[in-house]
């Protein structure tokens, strides 16, 4: 089966008898390499064409659909159609030009991109894959149409071989059938070859929306251009389907780290901003304030109809309690003093409910129940819309082994409409290998049978196994490390791309300070809520950042320093070992791992390395 984005069901008050008909035989019909898009914006001309089909062993197809009636369409000449509504008669666009446009714009803009040319013989130059367009007449024979019109006006208006008439495609035909009646609107066939990253470099250019790294914009001569980068970056396929098909009110997804949670979550809040009619804002929250200054700085690149308030929980709080002035006086535990406050304020009626269009919760593993419980009545009841990610491996803050609750019980109402992301595609298939080889086994062995973690697939590229440096002294420890990171940077990698992540910065500070002084290394060492706020992705420094406070976060190249430093005497040692697992699966391709000292988690570490390591060679 073909897959079909968005999905079929989550299209219901938009499609037509028509086009839900042409996609149901698309799905059936075609292979399973093949891949229809339904009226979704393509290109930076955001141009709506019905239906875009990439087939790889054939070529791209552009289709428009009409549910039209012969007996209501009056006269037709190339460029319009006079077709009977229930008001009057309407001059309507000649479906054969709209998608002949759609497709030559969109071809002219593909092959334009070097790397989806054709680098040698007679068409040298021109799109890498045969293309073709057409029109589906769902409700016309062709019997009809011949009838209704001569040979010669057909062939101006409606020619035979660009239209495929109702009886010509049907649900009962056979795959092979069905085949050979789409791409036979492949008017120039040949043989052409294209490998998974060409298909990625395809779907990047028509669909911005799924692009993870933007177009290159180029200015020379008071004209600019945009270009792709040399390696694109984009959503999966199946986060695309799954970021296009959302329907209304609650969802909830569970996804691994390097899933793309936050990619979607994005997706949505964009695909929200467009299309709710609302005047309200659109919240995104999360726990930690790097994160939420990340998700901001993604959110800054576009230009949204309904406002967006990007923010972590606490300063939520912060805001509804000075609103309200509730605000506690007493400064000792405030933090807690300020929850108490904010959850008794929300059942005093004081802060009130549906103060925005929608919810979207990134890291929601991280939240307790009587704050999921308020977040859960703040969308407007109109829409209902609520987007619920996490992921219980990565529970980190609060003392709970998973998601101790049923979201049922904290009024998220999602049963149904629950997606579980086990795919990971942000770190090499060598970092997950390390980061799950050191995590899932001791998880596992120290949690009931009910919670058991389940490790992620690997999705990612292939790539250099993590390495693990041990010391006997911190100095040493520092000046390995940063040896690594000047070469990292010396290979290519920004400083805003490299992070050196600890258990705790504060107890590191004054001693790594003086190293990257002396090596004049830019960075930035966060170590209390005012460092957050200022840290920005966008600044080009080296990033020194505590375990926690890198979730949701990516670079390319990551130390984990100091990294068998205890946060506390426990004979279990879960509670660090999921931070660390944090902090690994925040690299995308290189990994080191340092220590210094002796201890239990050390000899963990060092034991489980080796025994991988070995594993994986």
């Amino acid at each position: 089966m073909a897959i079909i984005i968005p999905t079929i069901s989550s299209c219901s008050e938009k499609i037509t008898a028509g086009e839900k008909r042409l996609a149901r035989i698309l799905e059936r019909g075609l292979n399973d390499n093949c891949t229809c898009w339904y009226d979704i914006p393509m290109g930076e001309k955001r141009m709506h064409p019905d239906f875009v089909i990439l087939a790889p062993d054939n070529g791209m197809l552009f289709l428009e659909v009409k549910d039209w009636f012969i007996t209501k369409i009056k006269s037709a000449n190339k460029t319009t159609v006079f077709y009977e509504t229930k008001n009057a008669v309407e001059a309507l666009k000649n479906p054969i030009e709209q998608v002949r446009q759609y497709t030559f714009q969109t071809i002219d803009s593909l092959k334009k991109d070097p790397q989806l040319q054709q680098q040698e013989g007679k068409y040298k130059g021109s799109f890498i894959l045969p293309y073709g367009y057409g029109v589906y007449l769902s409700n016309i024979t062709r019997t009809q149409l011949k009838k209704a019109f001569s040979h010669e006006e057909l062939a101006e208006i409606l020619p035979n071989d660009l239209v495929i008439c109702k009886d010509e495609l049907n649900e009962f035909m056979s795959r092979e059938s069905v085949s050979h009646c789409l791409m036979s609107l492949l008017k120039h066939p040949f043989s052409h070859q294209i490998d998974p990253q060409k298909i990625d470099r395809i779907r990047w250019h028509l669909y911005p929306d799924i692009r993870i790294n933007p177009a290159i914009t180029e200015v020379a001569a008071n004209t600019f251009t945009l270009s792709a980068p040399d390696i694109v970056s984009i959503m999966d396929m199946q986060q695309e389907l799954l970021a296009r098909s959302m329907g209304a009110g609650h969802r909830v997804i569970h996804g691994v780290a390097g899933s793309g949670k936050t990619l979607i979550l994005l997706h949505r809040c964009l695909e929200l901003a467009k299309t709710l009619e609302s005047d309200k804002p659109i919240l995104v929250i999360c726990y930690n304030i790097t994160l939420a200054k990340k998700l901001k700085s993604m959110l800054a690149t576009h230009t949204l109809r309904l406002p967006v308030e990007v923010t972590h929980f606490h300063a939520w709080c912060n805001q509804l309690l000075k609103q309200h002035n509730l605000q506690p006086t007493n400064k000792e535990d405030y933090i807690e003093r300020m929850e108490a406050a904010f959850i008794q304020g929300f059942n005093d009626g004081v802060i009130e409910p549906e103060q925005y269009s929608a919810v979207l919760i990134d890291e929601g593993h991280d939240f307790k129940s009587e704050w999921l419980k308020i977040l859960a009545r703040m969308p407007d009841t109109k829409d209902n819309a609520l987007l619920f990610l996490y992921d219980d491996t990565q529970s980190i803050y609060q003392k709970k082994k998973a998601l101790d609750f049923t979201l049922s019980s904290v009024d998220i109402k999602a049963q149904g409409r629950t997606t579980i992301l086990n795919i990971n595609y942000r770190n090499t298939q060598q970092i997950l290998h390390f980061a799950s080889s050191i995590a899932f086994n001791y998880l596992n062995d120290h949690i009931e049978d009910a919670l058991q973690y389940h490790q992620p697939d690997a999705g990612g590229k292939h790539g250099h196994y993590p390495s693990l440096a041990c010391f006997n002294r911190q100095d040493e420890e520092i000046t390995y490390a940063l040896d690594w990171v000047v070469k990292q940077h010396q290979q290519g990698v920004a400083w805003s791309d490299i992070a050196i992540l600890c258990p705790s910065t504060s107890s590191i500070r004054q001693s790594l300070q003086s190293h990257l002084e002396t090596r004049k290394i830019p960075h930035q060492i966060i170590v209390n809520s005012y460092d957050k706020k200022r840290w920005s992705p966008q600044h080009e420094n080296l990033c020194i950042m505590p375990l926690p406070s890198s979730k949701g976060l990516e670079f390319q190249s990551v130390v984990i320093l100091d990294a068998a430093k205890r946060r506390d005497n426990e004979e279990d040692l879960s509670d660090d070992i999921k931070r660390l697992y944090v902090g690994f699966t925040r690299a995308r391709q290189n990994l080191l791992v340092t220590m210094h000292g002796s201890g239990v988690l050390r000899d963990h570490l060092v034991e489980t390395y080796e025994r991988a390591s070995q594993m994986i060679e």
